[in-house]
């Protein structure tokens, strides 16, 4: 079943912590494609970014908030669509009938098993159906409800898919 009807366009800023080796390539990622990550294989590109600089902070730390490494937090404006919103349980419904346990599925422990994640076969799906990423609850340690991540598979530096990295002053490198 197509859900491509029940998606939305986001516009405004998003926020990405990452490692700064990065920085010289912040809307890469390539970072997420070598390791893979909850909502991609490994070879297939992401953008995990957040709604809030916090969120992206909790998410770039790894559950370790009092044993912090280096970190480059960016800002990215947005323009981008169609998106899914998994935040929506009727439409989490929609995409997998067991509505609870795939979202906090141990995709890690089941990547390192070489096992299947049903997070990368939504991913797959999705992508086939024409979604560009996803909105999702966080799921890092501490994580509250108003920790949302938008997750993307396809973007460019301008609409329809933009998600640029806001550096105004050329602090990173390139």
């Amino acid at each position: 079943m197509s859900l491509l009807g029940r998606g939305f366009h986001f516009e405004g800023l998003v926020y990405r912590g990452h490692n700064p080796r990065w920085q010289h390539a912040p809307e890469s990622g390539q970072g997420a494609a070598l390791n893979g990550g909850r909502w991609n294989r490994i070879g297939q590109p992401a953008l995990y970014t957040s709604e809030r600089f916090e969120t992206a902070w909790l998410e770039a730390q790894q559950g370790m908030p009092f044993k912090t490494q280096p970190l480059t937090l960016c800002t990215y404006e947005v323009d981008c669509g169609p998106l899914l919103d998994l935040c929506d349980p009727s439409i989490r419904a929609l995409v997998h009938p067991d509505l609870g346990s795939w979202m906090h599925e141990a995709w890690l422990e089941k990547k390192l098993l070489r096992q299947s994640v049903i997070a990368w076969e939504i991913a797959d799906d999705l992508m086939r159906q024409g979604f560009v990423g996803i909105r999702v609850p966080s799921q890092a340690k501490g994580a509250a409800a108003r920790d949302v991540n938008l997750v993307f598979w396809k973007w460019s530096r301008s609409s329809p898919t933009k998600v640029r990295v806001i550096d105004d002053e050329g602090r990173l490198r390139r």
